[in-house]
């Protein structure tokens, strides 16, 4: 048994783009896991989507060993977490796998939402919290704003904080003994059964899913059987060890360390992040706190550019779902596009980041629907159906009413650019619920709105209108009524199932008249006139027309009667009427991508 005194489990958290990564990269540097020459900046973050956007997507950890000034040496578990609001489950379970925090405070930009955010989540479980104040070498940094604002908006004692520069490794000394001298060493029940909580997994080509654990009591050894709890499936270890950039097996996991567990699973769906691990033999009688399922947010459906190349991509999201448990698909059908997936998002990024790796890691040329969120429709006889696809959606005539998700938003801004957003907030539906000034400078708003109307352009056009300093952070809080319509588009008279939309009553012309001007800019003319019409139901709500390539007949025509004119030109009118009846309109699949592009874009 190791001795519990000289661990320290420890995370990082803080609002994106604060320099996480560069933090754990300096402190893995300076503990000398891995020497210089295979050292690359990012070291944790290892998909290339992560590395070139500069955001994490999976927690990572490490165990970092570390000689301190007593003279002791110490394990330092940390576990590197994601800073983007879609990921937050994953930040908390992460956060719940440790006895502190780091928290980051970028010198320049100060406390953002997702700071304020992560704090809470952290102070939840009961974390001892230090203030980190990073980037002190960059010629814009505040230090005493700074210090001001973890005082005010957090709450904390602002001398505690430690002034570093994760980029030049100014301050990373003192951090370490900072780590060890306020960071309280774990705790463990004293009964024997053993405790482990899941906080991430990966899948390995070779060896099956690698499963990260926090041991919280007891041990577990290589030939054990181990049950994972919410599921009730037992599993026999293989290999158990700790994470030193690779895996480093150590054959056995006591009480305190945060290490890994190989045991033949096949898929990472049958591991679930935030579940407990006991022994099969002397199992524990409650699971851990805090386990949920996550819950998707974001629908859209995932079609193949070329429908002959669906079974690829079939394996592509098999091979995908293996590394990444929170997306969830279903077999989808369109009469436009043929076979394809409608899958569930945990966010607009999470949507954003599997369409990236399927075009990039398994080269598929695919297209996604516009997203859309889940809907509550109950039906006039009193049932009830969620409803995430257009195609699903009953006819207006079966409806007794419907509701959508709001979310409570948080967003800081400087003062400077508060109108601008307030009206942005107002247009999308928001409801403001509070607003307080943080600072003479800085103003935290409280709103509350449709997630769906933050999923067309409401995070870009926020980021425009206050020069990217504001931030946003948001939580799902209910379901509440709304006037939801079905958007058809028709082409030629003809719907396209696949560029159907949800929309809220009062923003159906809009949308409407959107994508028709969208579609005909992409639309070829024919030889005949192509109407693209947006409805309701059988309510037309917007209109634009191709027109038709004409060939001039009446050039044959110099002088004469009028007669001979009008007689041609009736003549060329009832072909075209006749092609337009028994034509069909080409769509090119630019069309699709089209609809859900914004018009500035």
């Amino acid at each position: 048994m190791t001795d519990l005194s000289l661990k320290r489990n420890f995370c990082i958290v803080a609002h994106i783009d604060h320099g996480k990564s560069t933090l754990s990269d300096r402190l893995i540097q300076k503990a000398k896991i891995i020497d210089d020459r295979n050292f690359q900046n990012q070291i944790l973050d290892s998909m290339d989507i992560e590395r070139e956007r500069g955001i994490t997507i999976k927690s990572q950890a490490v165990t970092i060993p570390y000689t301190a000034k007593d003279g002791k040496t110490y394990e330092l578990n940390f576990v590197d977490t994601p800073g983007h609001v879609d990921f937050s489950y994953e930040v908390s379970r992460a956060i719940a796998s440790c006895e502190g925090a780091l928290l980051l405070v970028d010198a320049s930009q100060g406390v953002e939402s997702q700071t304020l955010s992560n704090m809470y989540l952290a102070l939840e479980q009961n974390l001892e919290i230090v203030p980190v104040i990073n980037k002190i070498d960059l010629p814009s940094a505040d230090i005493p704003s700074a210090k001001h604002q973890i005082e005010h908006d957090l709450g904390l004692d602002p001398d505690d904080a430690c002034l570093v520069s994760a980029k030049t490794g100014e301050g990373i000394d003192d951090l370490f003994e900072t780590i060890v001298t306020k960071i309280p060493a774990p705790t463990t029940n004293e009964d024997g059964k053993t405790r482990a909580l899941i906080f991430d997994c990966h899948y390995d080509p070779y060896r099956g899913v690698v499963v990260h654990l926090r041991m919280l009591d007891g041990s577990i050894k290589e030939g054990q059987t181990v049950r994972f709890m919410s599921s009730g499936t037992d599993y026999r270890v293989e290999q158990a060890g700790i994470f030193k950039i690779n895996l480093e097996q150590t054959h056995e996991l006591n009480a305190g360390d945060v290490g890994y567990i190989i045991a033949g699973i096949k898929t990472v769906s049958d591991v679930r992040v935030g579940d407990t691990v006991t022994l099969a033999d002397n199992p524990a009688e409650e699971p851990l706190a805090g386990f949920k399922d996550v819950k998707p947010v974001v629908f859209s459906s995932i079609y193949p550019m070329d429908s002959n190349d669906y079974e690829e991509l079939r394996d592509s999201m098999e091979k995908l779902k293996l590394n990444d448990a929170s997306l969830v698909y279903e077999k989808d059908n369109s009469l436009a596009l043929g076979y394809g997936f409608r899958c569930g998002f945990l966010g607009l990024l999470h949507l954003e980041v599997v369409q990236e790796r399927l075009e990039r890691d398994f080269d598929q040329a695919v297209i996604f629907t516009a997203p859309s969120v889940r809907y509550e429709v109950t039906l006039s006889n009193g049932d009830v159906m969620y409803v995430d696809n257009p195609a699903n959606y009953p006819d207006q005539g079966r409806l007794r009413g419907a509701k959508e998700p709001y979310i409570k938003a948080s967003i800081i801004t400087p003062a400077t650019y508060l109108g601008s957003i307030i009206s942005l907030c107002t247009e999308k539906r928001g409801v403001q619920t509070n607003m307080q000034y943080l600072d003479e400078k800085r103003v935290e708003l409280i709103y509350e709105m449709p997630l769906s109307e933050v999923l067309f352009d409401f995070y870009d056009r926020l980021k425009s209108y206050s020069r990217g300093y504001a931030s946003f952070d948001y939580e799902i809080i209910d379901m509440r009524e709304t006037d939801l319509v079905k958007v058809d588009i028709l082409i030629n008279g003809k719907q396209v199932d696949a560029l159907a939309q949800l929309a809220y009553r009062g923003n159906a012309v809009e949308r409407a008249r959107h994508a028709c001007e969208m579609l005909k800019e992409e639309i070829s003319r024919h030889q005949f006139k192509i109407a693209i019409q947006g409805a309701i139901g059988s309510q037309i709500i917007a209109r634009e027309t191709v027109n038709p390539v004409r060939k001039d007949v009446l050039a044959k025509c110099y002088g004469g009667d009028v007669t001979r004119k009008r007689k041609l030109l009736e003549k060329q009118k009832e072909g075209k009427k006749r092609m337009k009846m028994i034509g069909d309109v080409e769509l090119p699949q630019s069309a699709f991508l089209a609809v859900l592009k914004t018009k500035e874009d």
